[in-house]
């Protein structure tokens, strides 16, 4: 490879994976010995701020992962959900799984701060995995990430702890209510079912 052309590859490189086609991924080689990153599916091209201290996160970072996305609130009769999706993530997230909670008021049970519902979560259920700052789930504010699941799978979030479960390459989604419990078992072979699949 000539200099100019490794200089044109690294510049690409940096640009970042928000605005990386996968065919772009594909050419760039790995360094010797390194796994090569999944490419940044579009469903994942989002930026959202992180609900403990508000800094920027992508979610590109979560690429070649199972995402398990659910809508959250502080003051739900589903609220204790919080208890099972933290042992989903404890159970599987050696195997690939992450619950990322996105805090909504859409359903007026979310009335905190943004700080209050991180002490709520870690205080209360020793929430660990990620979750976003407050936002719009549902309707024509609702976040970016959730209106593209809403259309692909032609179902929005119509209560708390509405879950969509991505598949490892950012194709496929399944939309649960929020009536199934995540230890439901159902439910969980359909977790099993995406961890297999590469």
């Amino acid at each position: 490879m000539n200099t100019a052309s490794f200089k044109s590859m690294l510049g690409t490189a940096v640009l970042g994976c928000a605005f990386l086609t996968p065919a772009h991924a594909a050419t760039a080689s790995p360094k010797p010995g390194a796994a090569a990153a999944a490419p940044c599916a579009p469903l994942l091209q989002h930026n959202f701020l992180r609900l403990q201290d508000e800094k920027p996160q992508t979610l590109c970072q979560y690429s070649g992962k199972v995402l398990l996305v659910v809508n959250t609130a502080s003051f739900c009769g589903f609220t204790a959900q919080y208890k099972g999706l933290e042992a989903l993530h404890a159970k599987y997230r050696d195997k690939g799984l992450v619950v990322l909670g996105f805090p909504s008021n859409d359903f007026s049970q979310e009335t905190g701060s943004n700080k209050e519902i991180a002490d709520f979560c870690e205080n209360t259920f020793g929430v660990k995995f990620p979750m976003f700052t407050k936002s719009s789930v549902s309707g024509k504010t609702a976040n970016p990430l959730f209106k593209q699941l809403a259309e692909w799978t032609g179902s929005a979030p119509r209560w708390n702890f509405h879950k969509y479960l991505i598949s490892r390459d950012g194709q496929e989604v399944s939309s649960f209510a929020t009536s199934v419990d995540p230890g439901n078992s159902a439910f969980l072979r359909d977790i099993e079912k995406k961890l297999l699949a590469k």
